[in-house]
This record gives C-alpha cells, sequence and structure tokens, in this order.
C-alpha cells in the first residue's frame, strides 16, 4: 500500500499579518493542498461551507499590535488550531523577522503557542529559499533586487519604519522577545544527519530550535523535522517557508503527488488598487502603473491622525470615484517609498496629537479599506489589490470578507484569490494582499491580467 496523508486538517495556520497568512495558504493550495484562509476564528457554520479543506488559516493584525494585545488575541485562535487536530499548528511570520519586543514580538507568540499547544521545542523555520530567503549558521538573508543581504544591513529591513533590523542572528534576535532558550541546526547538520542534530539539540536544553536552509534539499530535511511523521502536534513558528518544506517532504516521501498549479485567473477590464506600504519595492511598483495608464491618487496619511473634516475625504473620494466611473485603472497610494515626506509628516503628526503609530497605521488601514470598499460597490470592480502588510490587514476588515481561497499565483506570496462574504458585491471578488517587497516591477498589471506563474 502507498503511503497516504492523514485524513482531516494536515496544517493549521495563525498569521501575523494578512499578505503572510495568504501566502501560506498559496503554498499549500497550489502544490494541491485544499486551504481557507479566515479573518477570524470560523464558526461552524462558516467551516460547513468548505467541507473539503485539508489547511486552515487565521489571519490577524498581531505583527502591529504589542504583548497585552497578543495575551488576549492569540489564545482563543490556537485553541482552535490545536481543537482541529492538525499535526503542525504554526504561527506565521514575515519571512524577514520583522518584530520587536513592543510590537509584533513573535517570541510573545512563541510562549503563547507553545503553552497552549503543549510542546517542549518549537522548530522556527524562517528561510524560504524559493523566496531568496536564507539561513545559514543561524543569520538571516534576504533578496532586494538584484542582491542578496544580511537583514541587518538590507537596504530595506535595516531601515523598516517600525521594526528595524539591527541583528541578523535569529536566535539572538527573539531571544530579546522570549525568555526561552535556543538552539540551531545548521546546514552541516542538515547535510549530515538533522535527527541526530535534533537530539543534540533538545538534550543540551533547547526549547527553541533555529533551522538553517539554503536549497530545496534543506527544505525537504526541515519539512521531516517539522512533520515528524505526522504523530502527535507540533508547533512550529516561522515564514511560509514552513509550509514549502511541508510540501518538498510530503512529495519527497510519495505523500503528496502533481506539481504546482501555474494558471492564471484571465484579464479584467479595470482594477483598484490600494496602497499604504512605504518600501521602495512597491514605489516604484507605483511608479510604473502610473507610467502605464492608471490614475494615481495620493491620500494624505495624516488625515488619519488628525482626523480631517469630512468634507476633505469626500472631495478625495469624489475625484477617485470620477475615474473609477470613467473606467480608469485607479491605484490610491499613501506614499512612494521611505522618503517621501509623507512619512516624516505622518509621524510627527502622531507626536502632536499624543496617539501612537500603531493607532494612526490602524486608522490608514480602515480608512484605504472604506475606499476601495465604495469603489467595490458603486461600480462593480471585480479586482482588486491592497498593498502593505500591515494596511492589509485593516483596510481587508473593512471589506466585510470572512474568508479567501487561492485562485491564480504570481510570484511567491503574493497570489491573486477569491474572497467570501455575505456581502452580495463582494463575494467572489479577485483581490490581492501584497506585502510591500513583494512582487514584480509589473505587479499591479499582472494582477489586471490575472496572474499566472511567470
Amino acid at each position: 500500500m502507498s503511503p497516504r496523508l492523514p485524513e482531516g486538517i494536515l496544517v493549521g495556520w495563525y498569521g501575523d499579518d494578512f499578505t503572510g497568512s495568504a501566502a501560506t495558504m498559496e503554498v499549500l493550495a497550489f502544490a494541491g493542498v485544499p486551504s481557507v484562509l479566515f479573518q477570524n476564528i470560523p464558526t461552524l457554520e462558516m467551516l460547513a461551507r468548505f467541507p473539503d479543506i485539508r489547511a486552515a488559516g487565521i489571519a490577524s493584525t498581531a505583527r502591529s499590535h504589542g504583548p497585552e494585545w497578543m495575551e488576549a488575541q492569540l489564545p482563543p485562535a490556537f485553541d482552535f488550531l490545536r481543537e482541529t487536530c492538525a499535526p503542525v499548528v504554526h504561527y506565521k511570520v514575515c519571512s524577514t523577522l520583522d518584530s520587536a519586543p513592543h510590537v509584533g514580538s513573535i517570541g510573545k507568540a512563541i510562549d503563547i503557542g507553545a503553552r497552549v499547544i503543549g510542546t517542549d521545542l518549537v522548530p522556527f523555520l524562517v528561510a524560504a529559499p524559493v523566496m531568496r530567503r536564507y539561513q545559514i549558521f543561524g543569520n538571516l538573508f534576504a533578496a532586494a533586487g538584484g542582491g542578496v543581504y544580511r537583514v541587518d544591513r538590507h537596504p530595506v529591513m535595516a531601515r523598516h519604519p517600525v521594526t528595524p533590523m539591527g541583528e541578523a542572528d535569529v536566535g539572538r534576535h527573539l531571544s530579546a522577545q522570549t525568555d526561552k532558550r535556543f538552539g540551531a541546526i545548521t546546514i552541516e547538520d542538515l547535510e549530515r544527519d538533522p535527527a541526530t542534530a535534533l537530539t543534540r539539540e533538545r538534550a543540551a536544553g533547547a526549547q527553541v530550535v533555529t533551522l538553517d536552509a539554503m536549497t530545496q534539499a534543506h527544505m525537504r530535511e526541515n519539512g521531516a523535522l517539522i512533520w515528524n511523521d505526522g504523530t502527535g502536534q507540533t508547533f512550529a513558528a516561522g515564514s511560509q517557508g514552513v509550509e514549502y518544506a511541508l510540501v518538498a517532504h510530503w512529495r519527497a516521501a510519495g505523500l503528496l503527488q502533481g506539481a504546482d498549479q501555474t494558471a492564471g485567473a484571465g484579464p479584467v477590464d479595470q482594477i483598484v488598487a490600494v496602497s499604504g506600504s512605504v518600501s521602495p519595492t512597491t514605489a516604484a511598483q507605483i511608479d510604473w502603473a502610473e507610467a502605464n495608464g492608471f490614475a494615481l491618487f495620493h491620500l494624505d496619511p495624516v488625515l488619519a491622525v488628525d482626523e480631517a473634516d469630512a468634507a476633505d475625504l469626500e472631495a478625495f473620494a469624489l475625484k477617485v470615484f470620477r475615474a473609477v466611473e470613467a473606467g480608469r485603472d485607479v491605484l490610491i497610494c499613501t506614499a512612494r517609498g521611505p522618503d517621501d515626506p509623507s512619512v516624516a509628516r505622518i509621524r510627527a503628526a502622531v507626536e502632536r496629537s499624543g496617539t501612537t503609530m500603531e493607532s494612526a497605521n490602524a486608522r490608514l488601514g480602515r480608512l484605504l479599506g472604506r475606499l476601495l470598499k465604495d469603489c467595490i460597490e458603486k461600480f462593480a470592480i471585480k479586482r482588486a489589490v491592497i498593498s502593505g502588510g500591515d494596511t492589509s490587514g485593516h483596510a481587508a476588515r473593512e471589506l466585510g470578507i470572512y474568508a479567501f481561497t487561492a485562485l491564480a499565483p504570481t510570484i511567491p506570496g503574493a497570489a491573486l484569490l477569491t474572497a467570501y462574504s455575505d456581502n452580495p458585491a463582494l463575494d467572489g471578488l479577485q483581490i490581492a494582499l501584497k506585502g510591500g517587497q513583494m512582487g514584480s516591477l509589473d505587479y499591479f498589471g499582472w494582477i489586471k491580467r490575472g496572474g499566472g506563474a511567470a
């Protein structure tokens, strides 16, 4: 008898932002593992609408919140995932390790997850070579443009506006967020005897073990360590590299057949996009969109802090609506890169107001979400994009969507999705949730064309 995967849910994940949560779903779905991403802990009625799923995720905005928020919000979600009896429960983080002790603390999430799931050793895999994210001897590297950089010297992450990276050693970075003891399985261990190395780290008292990865072969070995033959329930943390590793192991072991989905969804006449990202990658994509016929509208982010006069926002919205009604592709953005003057202006506004950047980002995301929802409802828009990891969660919640499934790939981590909503105008919406650093120069045009593997 040929080997088979167990019945039921194989992987349950909780994502610390919306774009990353969707990226996790796409890895599994495009590999042939039916998956659904929910906006909140699903009800039994919601679950019943997807009777054939083999993986289930919950999207959150944890990356933009503090430890107190996590302590309130994460236990019920981990309880739900534990009760699915999935062999792997995964706390999904960004592949560039965005986090700090005071905001988006991965260490705090690991503490909570290990406690709820009931595990004494947490494998941590943030590397994903297919995305040009690498870990070697415990240090994380990530691509930017044509180069690959240690994350503390990365042109984007070293100057991230909320969680700038000052440490590339994954264990050291996370040790500022949790008291758990860290170990590491290196590329030498993976190429010699990874199972023995895991036993060694456990015997040495490690409670979190970071996993190196430079190649697909390394990912297969990591997948075997995480899967643990599907026995018991493993609590793992890391990027969608966890799912890439599991898929690689399942295929090598003959548990999962078939090739990845590559087909696109076909073109549409018009799309609407909103962006709250300050990444230079998104800035270049905005430049491309403007040069290729998109009507570009700059939303002053200070409006979200100063509680602008409703007349100002109404006037802005009317300009957007006219462009959408005229059949234009529309892109609403709050900044064009980290050096955009609006970045300094919103920080100054936050200081004046006495609020927090966390609160300002949430307001801004909700504002972008309301504008996008109005466009969809008023003009029957069928395809949309939300750009920005922190923005996407707050904006997507404004749309009143309860779940997503993967529709068509683009580059890893930025697929086109199908949305599910009780609102007929939103149900069936095709939408992409793109992290600030993700996507090709022509990404907005690629989505309009319907995605499809490059």
